[in-house]
């Protein structure tokens, strides 16, 4: 007769008699997805893991008490997939020690000193805040900050258009160990609060003033700043040449340094600025002044010099020579945009600068194979090309990019005369982990083969309006590359089922784009459901053939995801209401759905209480009452109407020759 177990013989989990440091290297070795299902496998795993926790991401306001009380030991708290966040949200928090930084943007439009004044009240130990886009913010609420937490290190205020000088100054006579500071887009700052804070924030390393409406008056107190190493200058209009010259000494602690759409300052302001900046060495001027050998000689005094970001400016030949003789060493340089640049002087600069790691020459139209030839000779390191739109290269060059450079981990060749034979010798590069080949219209089947056989490091590939691959090109590269996280099939008509069918073994897919792709159905759908756990991001526009059976399938198996397109599906008001029960769900598209009426859409967006932002036809709008509509915008989401008429998509090659047309008329 079998012998009853008696209670206090159960059998244990091994991992229970493990020490708890042990137990801890464990869960730092999970990814995030699974935590939670390993804390409730037993109550011992449960108190470990409440105890390990060190991030919070709360999907609704409403969780706070709760989690925070679970995880006393979290130290950081993000609230940005919230769908709002009031100052009740904020006032009822616990009181919390641990807590060491709250990010409340881009969630935080509803915050006010009063919210601002209950979240430092509770968090005495803040070292970290985040209120951007908090349009409630004024001085008053950063007041609040500046009198109660003095050890703040970093406080970012992007976009908070209420707060001015005087608010500015609360946190520069309290926060005296505040070591970055953005006041990104802060208009109403001036001069006086960013010199204010110069002269009692001793200890700042990072300084975004990035559209505040600064001149040069300020800066000789910021370039004083003896730990400084960041500095944002972004279309700081008021700044220009003849104020610079006023300076005697530039800032030697500087590493970075961003004047991208500063378009009042020259190499000759340039020069004064960067006066003995030793270590500078990563520079941004992309739509500025004009690129030429001016600028080149006033580079060559950065010697530690080693990213030059130029895009949108207008190169000249000489400027690009200038840069190639300059002594400097580049290990990044950015030209997407630049108008000007062309063979002779890209081939010059790059047979100078043969250490480069990263070169980026999307747009550059007038470059042809001379410039790849040239740039794959000389820089066989690079890990990152990207040469969108470079429409006067020939196919022949990237059989060159495949053959010398087979240390690529990424690479946008987007809209160019790649094919197979291109595609062959580029998939010999076995480090990529990122693969950008849309509008390639001569690429098949014959070279995705070739990716998916060699390139098992692949995590991205876009084949966006890749009209002629089909389900096995799409089948190679999901059996061959098992670390697949993105990919976009959209408008790839010949896909089916058994595409989605072979993607769903990727496990750790994140984000389909399928828009398009007309053979594809809600039975495909329900596979990439069942395999893929991890999706977050999904477009199905256009996708006819998916209806409510794919989207029930969403809502049963789909739980991370978070932005939808469904547009031009056969959804109805059964398929729209199951999608709406996903609690992470918070962006969707919906345009010219005929099966889903007025009251299937406000049952829908009713009950998904996590949405920010939603798509809709503009004929929906007056048929809800106005109360409707401000009830769903206070909860934190964003209505977007749309008035598009229904059409039918272009075939890619006439879409191709209109869009190039568009371009060059431009």
């Amino acid at each position: 007769m079998k012998k009853k177990q008696r209670p206090s013989e159960t059998l244990t989990s091994p991992l229970e008699t493990l020490p708890t440091s042990t137990l801890f290297e464990i869960l730092d070795r999970l990814p995030l997805s699974d935590l939670k299902s390993v804390s409730l496998t037993s109550k011992t795993l449960l108190s470990v893991e409440s105890s390990h926790r060190r991030t919070l991401r709360p999907l609704r306001p409403d969780l706070l008490p709760v989690a925070l009380r679970r995880y006393p030991s979290a130290s950081r708290l993000d609230l940005s997939l919230c769908p709002r966040v009031t100052d009740a949200s904020l006032s009822s928090l616990p009181v919390s020690p641990s807590l060491a930084a709250v990010v409340l943007s881009p969630r935080s439009v509803g915050i006010s000193r009063y919210g601002v004044a209950g979240l430092v009240d509770r968090c005495r130990n803040l070292v970290e805040i985040d209120l951007s886009d908090a349009a409630g913010v004024d001085d008053a609420a950063v007041a609040v900050i500046g009198r109660g937490c003095a050890n703040l290190e970093a406080l970012r205020l992007s976009r908070c258009v209420g707060v001015t000088d005087i608010g500015v100054a609360w946190v520069a006579v309290g926060c005296r160990r505040l070591k970055r500071l953005c006041l990104r887009w802060c208009v109403k700052v001036t001069d006086l609060g960013v010199g204010l804070v110069a002269a009692k924030c001793e200890e700042i390393r990072s300084l975004d003033l990035s559209y505040v409406q600064i001149t040069e008056k300020c800066l000789p107190a910021v370039l004083r700043l003896r730990k400084l190493e960041n500095l944002a200058l972004v279309g700081c209009v008021g700044i220009d040449d003849e104020g610079l010259m006023a300076l005697k000494q530039g800032c030697k602690s500087l590493e970075t340094l961003d004047l991208s759409y500063c378009e009042n300052v020259t190499h000759a302001g340039l020069s004064y600025l960067t006066n003995g900046c030793d270590r500078l060495c990563q520079l941004n001027l992309s739509y500025g002044s004009l690129v030429n050998n001016s600028l080149g000689n006033c580079l060559g005094k950065l010697s530690n010099l080693q990213s030059i970001r130029l895009d949108g400016s207008h190169v000249t030949c000489p400027g690009l020579m200038a840069i190639g003789t300059c002594g400097i060493s580049l290990k990044e340089l950015s030209l997407s945009k630049c108008s000007g640049v062309r063979d002779e002087g890209l081939c010059f600069l790059v047979e100078k600068h043969k250490d480069l790691v990263k070169l980026d020459i999307t747009c550059c139209r007038s470059i042809t194979y001379l410039s790849i030839a040239s740039i794959t000779t000389s820089c066989t390191s690079l890990t990152s090309l990207r040469m969108e739109s470079c429409s006067l290269v020939s196919k022949e060059a990237f059989i060159l990019i495949g053959q010398r450079c087979r240390f690529l981990e990424e690479l946008d060749v987007t809209d160019n005369e790649l094919d197979n034979e291109g595609l062959k010798a580029i998939s010999r590069c076995l480090e990529l982990t990122s693969l950008k080949i849309g509008i390639c219209l001569n690429i098949t089947d014959e070279g995705l083969i070739d990716v998916g056989t060699h390139c098992h490091k692949l995590q991205e590939l876009d084949l966006y309006r890749c009209a002629s691959i089909t389900d096995s090109g799409v089948s190679a590269v999901a059996n061959g590359c098992s670390r697949l996280q993105m990919i976009n099939l959209a408008y790839c008509k010949e896909i089916t089922d058994c595409s989605l069918r072979t993607l769903s073994e990727c496990s750790d897919l994140s984000t389909l784009e399928i828009r398009g792709c007309v053979l594809v159905s809600s039975i495909g759908l329900s596979a990439i459901a069942v395999g893929c756990k991890l999706i977050t991001k999904l477009d199905v526009k256009n996708c006819q053939d998916v209806d409510d059976v794919g989207m029930l399938s969403l809502a049963r198996m789909s739980k991370n995801l978070r932005q939808i397109n469904i547009s031009y599906c056969s959804v109805t008001d059964v398929g729209l209401l199951a999608l709406s029960s996903i609690s992470c769900l918070q962006n969707m598209t919906i345009l010219h759905i005929s099966g889903v009426t007025p009251n299937g859409l406000a049952a829908a967006l009713l009950a998904c209480g996590g949405l920010t932002k939603v798509k809709l036809h503009s004929s929906f709008r007056s048929l809800f009452p106005r109360s409707f509509i401000d009830h769903i915008q206070a909860r934190g989401c964003e209505l977007h109407w749309r008035d598009k008429p229904f059409k039918f998509e272009e075939d890619p090659k006439i879409w191709r020759l209109h869009s190039r047309a568009e371009i060059r008329a431009v």
